[in-house]
């Protein structure tokens, strides 16, 4: 349960908000409705997420994968639910989704992406264990630019799932109705999911 209202006060500033939300995904966003209790918390954080968004060094599905497992990490049901949905979105495999909170034991997988998963999860952890010969290999395989941008990437996650986390955000069941078509069919008619990029960078997610 949200441990604050998901009623906040109806500004000409969330109305915007709320407005879009409801245009792109059918729904206003739980963590727009819980940050709108601090205008210029949620302005900030559209701000910076803004320019996340324009990070472009880390191979998009490497990226998803690690924001995904920091939050499993985590334990953040909203994030992990949306990042499914983004996720499948742009075609990734269901199998490596569904599989993120268990990724040691899939088969799903491959190295680099293990290795991914492993650097995201270790980061996530309190203190960090970050093992020298695990970052040696990504910046071997990476190169040091995206190298940087998945440390930057993991730590974003971190900020994201844990303040939904403490807020007490759950599941608003994109995961359950996100279909996803085939690459022509999104390209004659993006339905429902096609319309996240357009928005999700303002949430982060």
């Amino acid at each position: 349960m949200a441990r604050v209202s998901l009623t906040p006060r109806r500004t000409f500033f969330f109305r915007i908000v709320e407005w879009y939300s409801k245009r792109t995904y059918g729904k206003v966003l739980d963590p727009g409705k819980a940050l709108a209790h601090h205008p210029r918390v949620l302005w900030a954080d559209l701000r910076f997420e803004q320019s996340v968004a324009k990070w472009n060094r880390l191979d998009p599905d490497l990226k998803a994968l690690a924001e995904m497992t920091a939050a499993a990490t985590i334990g953040c049901a909203w994030c992990m639910d949306f990042g499914y949905w983004v996720s499948r979105e742009r075609g990734m495999a269901r199998e490596k989704l569904l599989d993120v909170p268990s990724w040691r034991d899939s088969a799903a997988y491959t190295p680099l992406e293990r290795d991914v998963m492993e650097y995201a999860e270790a980061m996530t952890l309190t203190p960090p264990a970050v093992e020298d010969d695990l970052a040696a290999r990504l910046v071997d395989r990476l190169g040091e630019p995206a190298f940087v941008e998945l440390t930057a990437m993991v730590a974003v996650e971190n900020l994201r799932s844990r303040i939904n986390s403490a807020l007490g955000l759950t599941s608003q069941g994109f995961k359950d109705s996100c279909d996803v078509p085939s690459a022509e069919e999104r390209t004659a008619s993006p339905g429902p999911c096609g319309k996240i990029d357009r928005l999700r960078h303002l949430f982060g997610y």
